[in-house]
Formats: structure tokens, sequence, C-alpha cells
């Protein structure tokens, strides 16, 4: 795994996604989310390498890419974590994940997920603002819609982490973009733009310069829209979420014979079923006790 500098004393581990550290001195460090489970010997061996030691986690959101190793680290290194009381509520158990999996049994999210459970040493403040932790300060941008209660961060170095708030340029033609929220995700974008840091990177795979970040707010605001639009133009009868779905899958290719990945496909295309109901371009009605979707007169 790359350890990358990006500006003064920020760096990131380049891994299946970016996973942004900042240097405290020559031996501790502050990671910026912990990664995927399958990652955590490279993570532990690239900064052992460094000579680096996890004081601090300043993770992003609860979700199982960014903080499946926060508990090792906490049992390990004694590492304090710190996270917002909506993605720490999200931790707190097995029935609490299924919330974020949606679609999956407990059963499944037990076997997939248990290592996301544990409990924060630290509480992100609820309010943009400094949070002061391991002799550094960081500024916190509350970003929810990817999640509840997702945040950004900006190091010293005056470098934001955007984790998933964003998608970095090589994942906008990302087929179902997930955001608990898409209207939600769309306005936290747009917040974005109103930030002056001199770069940024994106969980996903990217570092841009702050001359880069509004187009890359555009062509991330326009791949929703083009998603919602494709969705909807699928509607072209009553149907059932489960149809749609199905109906998005044939459109995006979307072929797999597991149950786990096509349960999160039906997740991903409700969560753009319910932004179309939101903006008034799905109307719900009722047939025999289900819910079917039809277009609206003025879409």
């Amino acid at each position: 795994m790359n350890l990358t500098q990006v500006k003064g004393n920020t760096w990131v581990l380049e891994g299946i996604e970016y996973i942004p550290l900042y240097k405290l001195d020559d031996s501790r460090c502050v990671l910026l989310d912990t990664g995927l489970l399958q990652e955590r010997e490279d993570i532990e061996e690239t900064l052992r390498s460094a000579g680096l030691t996890p004081v601090g986690v300043l993770c992003s959101h609860a979700h199982v890419d960014h903080c499946a190793n926060s508990r090792y680290f906490q049992e390990k290194y004694n590492t304090e974590v710190a996270l917002t009381y909506p993605e720490a509520g999200m931790c707190a158990s097995l029935l609490n994940l299924k919330c974020y999996f949606l679609t999956l049994s407990p059963g499944t999210v037990e076997r997939e997920s248990s290592c996301m459970i544990h409990e924060p040493d630290l509480f992100l403040p609820m309010s943009d603002g400094p949070f002061d932790a391991w002799g550094a300060r960081f500024q916190i941008v509350h970003t929810p819609g990817h999640s509840a209660g997702h945040v950004c961060t900006i190091t010293p170095d005056n470098v934001c982490y955007t984790a998933d708030a964003l998608l970095s340029s090589e994942m906008l033609g990302a087929k179902l973009p997930y955001n608990l929220s898409q209207q939600m995700a769309l306005a936290s974008r747009e917040k974005l733009r109103r930030l002056d840091c001199e770069a940024y990177i994106m969980a996903h795979r990217g570092v841009c310069s702050g001359e880069e970040i509004g187009a890359l707010i555009d062509a991330n605001q326009a791949l929703v829209h083009r998603r919602a639009d494709e969705i909807l133009a699928l509607v072209d009868r009553p149907m059932t979420a489960s149809q749609i779905d199905e109906a998005a899958c044939v459109l995006y290719k979307l072929f797999t014979h597991k149950p786990p990945r096509s349960l999160r496909f039906e997740r991903n295309v409700r969560f753009f079923i319910e932004y179309l109901v939101d903006t008034g371009r799905l109307n719900e009605v009722c047939q025999n006790g289900a819910t079917y979707y039809v277009r609206a007169k003025n879409s």
C-alpha cells in the first residue's frame, strides 16, 4: 500500500479506497477512517514501515469500507475513535447496523459486518467548526445525505477529506451511486463549494486541487440527476419498487447470482425512487395492499 504525501503533514494510504492520515510527529498519526476489513494487514504494515502509530481515528461515517477496523485499532493500539452521534448509534448493535444495510437479513449483517460494532471514545461536534484532539485542530463540515451523520474533515494543512460526500472523477460512471437521501446529498455537495481548501481527497480514489473542485461537484450533481431521469423513464406503467429495480438492473446490466449483491442494488434503486417521489415526479398508489409507483402527469 503506497503512502503518498498530499500537503504538509497530510498523507494518504492508497488501498482499495484512499485513507488519509495526518502526521502529528514522526511517530504518531491520526487516521481519517480505517478502511475495509481485508485491508487491515496492509494498513498496519504500511504504518509500521513508516514508523507511525495511530493514536486517533477521525471517522467520516459508519459504513463498512470506512470503519471496519476501528474497534481493532482501539483494542490493539488504544487508538481513540471519534464519530458523530448518528454514526455512533449505527455501530452500537447488529440491529442498528441493519438500518444501514436495509434489505439484508440480520443474520447476513452479522456474518458480513459484525466487525463494525464498536463504541467511540470521542464524539464530533453537532455543528460545523473546530475539533481539537491529539494536539491538532481539525475542522468538521457536516455533509449528511450519503449517511445520516456523514462529515468531511479539513486537516491543519487546509486539505479536505470529502470521504463519500463526493465521487472522484474516475467514479463518475457509477451506475447506482448510493445515498441514503439523494436530496440531502445534493445539498451537502453544494456546501463544499463554499470551502476554500487547497486540496480535496475523495475516499474512492481521487485527489484534486481547489481549482478543480467546482467542476467535480458539477459532475457529481449531474450524475445523480441523470440516473434519476433514467430510472424515471423506466416507469411506463404502475410498477412496484421491485419491478423498477429489475428494470434498472437490466438497463445498467447489473447481473449477479449473489442475493446479497442484488439486495444492495434494490436498496440503491429504492433511494432513487424515494428521491423521485419527494421531488414530485413519481406518485405512490395502492393496489391490493401493495404500493405501486406511477409517473406524475407533469413529469
